[in-house]
């Protein structure tokens, strides 16, 4: 089964914050989400997750263009940039703190995550947050075809996480929120720290079988509420004691 991680950042007001953490098993020198590489199992990969609007991840309004293009220009719009280093075929969590100056409503609510440049691999735009309510659980899946990225998409499970209380509020028939009142950084008392179950899919570089996606699958659930209900220390083990 594939090795559960956690990996922790904490956004300051700074442009772009970066974890790329790196071991002795990591056979992978590319370091920048905007550059290409070729990966195995076990190896670092950097990715990126972009916090704007959704209008500024469109060139002319109409075409979704990765962040790394310059044509975005979101070094010069209200915009938040973390990077990642997860280890390829592992389960990883990705956060961010939010109970710091860091506010995804606050950087227009919304996300995209991306890698690479010749195939300029982005997700679909996510909503995050707003003054009304936030998303704080994720599923993202990378995509690779003997060991490039070609594709990041959100897994969504429906509000199957969150069918059960009424404290929750089901958006778009796709996403668990809680008010944003309700979060500590709004004055409330909840963690609303954004996290990100990370899983691989496809194959590496030498055509292995990518299998962190389908031991997700295999689980009892696909959001962070049933993943990680054992982290005592996780953004998520506060629920069961708030609601």
């Amino acid at each position: 089964m594939a090795i559960l991680k956690i990996q922790v950042l904490v956004l300051t007001t700074m442009t772009v914050i970066s974890a790329l953490f790196v071991d002795a098993g990591d056979k992978n020198s590319v370091f920048s989400p905007c550059a290409d590489t070729t990966v195995q199992r076990s190896d670092g990969f950097s990715l990126g997750i972009a916090f704007a609007t959704t209008v500024a991840f469109f060139y002319n309004n109409t075409l979704q263009l990765s962040p790394c293009d310059k044509r975005l220009s979101l070094s010069t719009a209200n915009s938040q940039l973390a990077l990642f280093r997860p280890k390829v075929d592992e389960i990883s969590l990705l956060t961010i703190n939010t109970t710091t100056n860091f506010s995804p409503g606050s950087y227009g609510g919304y996300m995209v995550a991306f890698a690479g440049r010749k195939y300029a691999a982005r997700s679909p735009v996510a909503f995050v947050a707003n003054s009304t309510y936030t998303v704080t659980s994720f599923t993202l899946v990378l995509e690779f075809k003997k060991g490039v990225l070609q594709n990041l998409y959100w897994k969504r499970d429906g509000c199957a996480s969150c069918s059960a209380s009424s404290n929750f509020v089901c958006l778009n028939n796709q996403d668990c929120a809680i008010k944003t009142s309700s979060c500590k950084n709004q004055g409330g008392s909840v963690d609303c720290s954004l996290g990100i179950q990370l899983t691989f899919s496809g194959t590496d570089k030498h055509e292995a079988v990518l299998n962190s996606w389908y031991e997700v699958k295999n689980l009892r659930q696909y959001s962070l509420y049933g993943v990680y209900s054992d982290l005592k220390a996780s953004l998520t083990s506060q629920y069961s004691s708030f609601f």
